[in-house]
């Protein structure tokens, strides 16, 4: 399995408030910090040659690569591991979801853990060179069949209008689905897809993966391909780990439909009852079950993995707007840091360079980047979280608020501009400048409830 463990969300054009696509993921780790950066790669950074970290992969790439956005690891000695960005043709793209594959599957195509790709390697193999979301799933295809890969992936594709996903099945198979505009995904650490339909339109597969299905006998039932069936998990690590993410996020946008958060067979696909809010989603991402028995700040040794953890690394929300300027319609979203503390910045992706308390973070503590200061925030905070979620919340609504005031007055004034890049790039610096302060006010204000509450006091 891949190394970082997440939580990923679709929306399609129709299912959002505003008519944007939203390609979004929570990007997990272990325990021991991984320092993430927000970065640009122009064409003239992006490699010729390539060669995984892992695994004996090597490649040369075309030479007409799109300048895109990335969040990688600021230590690279394992590989660059992408992880989320934008390009310049306003095409998303999320690598990857850790997900799970059966015996039965990986019996008959194993893991090509001799000279495969995984998720260290996608997003640069794949973002500089699509035009479209649907063109990006072919790349993804394509690369799977000729070289594999040593791991079970899910991946998410944008454009203005499709969102696409795509899980890996065995070493060289994989197959993707179209989001229906109307509605949304919330996929976390297990295969995903449920019914699949080899003849529509909105589907795409590796070409012998009916075949494989049929004449290996993989299909439980007839006349319905159910890819979590016949490719995916059912176990008890699925149950309490992963299921319960998925259940929560239907109750809230879809409503009480009495499912229980161990059931197996949580639909893939999801209709909401409003609109959805990229206030909303970030609120989702950030959940541990509130109002629920599931809270592990209200009941000790809760029995489920939460979306938000101590362990969350970085949160993109990646949204191409529609009925607006192309120039403008591309914003790459981001939080580092544990979800509970952290909030989201509305950063335009068409630009050149990033903020640098996102872009220059060290692989050592420096409460300069905006990784290790949440990291403070959430060691503090987590300590008293019941007592001072009031402040978090107020934290959280003044970034929002002010971000998205200085992003509708930019909208405005565009046009006005000589060079787009370089004002965006201005605009971007602006918004991580009023993070970064807020984000000191705040950590202020829990040192102050801290000692206020200390132990040692008379």
């Amino acid at each position: 399995m891949g190394r970082h463990t997440c939580t990923t969300f679709l929306a399609g054009k129709k299912a959002t408030i505003d008519g944007s696509t939203i390609v979004c993921r929570v990007e997990d780790y272990s325990n021991n910090f991984d320092p993430q950066r927000f970065i640009v790669v122009t064409p003239e950074k992006q490699p010729q040659h390539y060669e995984s970290k892992v695994t004996k992969f090597k490649i040369d790439l075309p030479a007409n690569s799109l300048r895109y956005t990335s969040t990688p690891d600021a230590d690279s000695s394992a590989g660059i591991f992408g992880a989320s960005g934008i390009n310049s043709a306003n095409v998303s793209m999320t690598a990857t979801e850790t997900i799970t594959n059966n015996s039965r599957i990986l019996s008959l195509d194993p893991y090509n853990s001799e000279d495969g790709i995984g998720e260290g390697d996608f997003l640069t193999l794949v973002l500089p060179y699509v035009k479209t979301a649907k063109q990006a799933v072919k790349r993804v295809g394509s690369l799977l069949e000729k070289y594999g890969t040593y791991e079970a992936n899910g991946m998410a594709f944008g454009d203005k209008d499709e969102v696409w996903y795509l899980e890996t099945l065995g070493g060289h198979h994989w197959a993707a689905m179209r989001i229906p505009d109307e509605s949304y995904v919330i996929a976390p650490n297990r295969l995903n897809i449920t019914n699949f339909d080899f003849s529509s339109t909105a589907t795409l597969s590796s070409a012998d993966l009916k075949e494989l299905i049929d004449l290996n006998y993989l299909n439980p039932e007839e006349g319905n391909y159910n890819l979590r069936l016949i490719f995916g998990s059912s176990t008890y690590r699925d149950a309490h780990y992963n299921n319960p993410r998925a259940w929560f996020v239907e109750k809230q946008l879809s409503g009480e439909r009495g499912n229980k958060p161990t059931d197996q067979m949580l639909p893939f696909i999801n209709y909401p009852q409003h609109k959805i809010t990229i206030q909303e989603i970030k609120k989702l991402m950030s959940s541990h079950y509130q109002d629920t028995e599931y809270d592990p700040y209200v009941v000790k040794n809760a029995p489920f993995r939460s979306i938000a953890l101590n362990r969350n690394l970085e949160l993109h929300l990646l949204q191409i707007r529609n009925n607006i300027d192309p120039q403008l319609s591309a914003i790459h979203w981001l939080a580092f840091g544990p979800n509970t503390v952290n909030v989201v910045v509305p950063f335009y992706a068409n630009v050149k360079e990033t903020p640098q308390h996102y872009r220059d973070t060290t692989t050592t503590f420096d409460i300069k980047d905006s990784y290790w200061l949440n990291h403070v925030i959430m060691a503090i905070a987590d300590q008293h979280y019941q007592k001072v979620e009031s402040l978090i919340e107020d934290f959280s609504e003044q970034v929002m608020t002010q971000t998205l005031a200085i992003q509708h007055q930019a909208d405005k004034k565009f046009a006005k501009q000589d060079d787009i890049t370089e004002f965006l790039s201005k605009i971007n610096e602006q918004m991580a400048e009023i993070s970064y302060q807020e984000s000191i006010k705040l950590l202020g204000k829990l040192v102050d409830y801290g000692l206020k509450n200390a132990y040692l006091q008379y």
